[in-house]
């Protein structure tokens, strides 16, 4: 028999795990998904991680977006969808006529269908009652409004794409899970092998990048839900 001592620990340890928050991270092992991993345990969150390399999910993949994610049992206060491409191993097009159907096709599979996979799963994981977030990583170049340059062709699409599926499912997790922030999220220009090619472009460190996003979904509201954000908060238009 235990000590009633040895009771009490096993009593506290287990409401202090019951009341630990909780964050999954889809693309954990990302330069940017490592980093929001790491941000969020700093913030007091049990993280669960899942990526391609770490784990074998194939977020274009339906059976393995079923496999994976239906494993899990949540609840989930925190989730971001940190997965995503530039242009699938070739380059941005920049003009219509570099544009290659097979290219394209592989890039809309991961940067909309992947995160639309997901998302058919995370209403299930967030919590019943209560506040919770979902963080999907956007890019401004899939503004349409904010498009002055052209070209990137895929790329902007995809993401443009993305947008549009993340706005619906806010709405649709928004009818059962009323306190549910579900945001399109632009990182900015993140020193990461996806932008290494652009060295000109000003750049943030992956850390500074997830504690701004962080920063960004704890500051949101569900009125705010299916919005559009920047990494400063700042609405961007469609």
């Amino acid at each position: 028999m235990q000590s009633a001592g040895r009771q009490l620990e096993r009593r506290v340890a287990r409401s202090s795990l019951h009341a630990m928050k909780n964050a999954l991270v889809i693309g954990a092992s990302g330069g940017i998904g490592a980093a929001l991993a790491a941000e969020l345990e700093k913030r007091g969150y049990g993280v669960t991680g899942l990526s391609r390399s770490g784990d074998g999910l194939d977020v274009t993949d339906a059976d393995s977006v079923a496999l994976h994610l239906g494993t899990l049992e949540g609840p989930f206060e925190a989730i971001f969808v940190a997965t995503g491409t530039l242009a699938a191993g070739g380059t941005p097009e920049k003009s219509l006529a570099a544009i290659e159907a097979g290219q394209m096709a592989d890039v809309l599979a991961v940067n909309t269908i992947g995160p639309a996979l997901v998302l058919a799963h995370v209403e299930r994981l967030l919590p019943r009652e209560g506040r919770a977030t979902v963080g999907v990583l956007s890019a401004r170049v899939g503004s349409i409004g904010d498009n002055r340059m052209g070209g990137w062709y895929s790329y902007r699409a995809s993401k443009a794409a993305v947008n549009q599926v993340i706005h619906g499912a806010a709405i649709e997790i928004g009818r059962k899970r009323k306190q549910a922030v579900v945001a399109a999220l632009h990182p900015g220009t993140v020193e990461t092998a996806f932008t290494a090619g652009y060295p000109g472009h000003d750049k943030v460190t992956p850390a500074d990048a997830a504690r701004r996003l962080c920063d960004v979904m704890a500051g949101l509201d569900p009125a705010q839900s299916g919005g559009f954000f920047d990494y400063a908060g700042k609405e961007i238009p469609w």
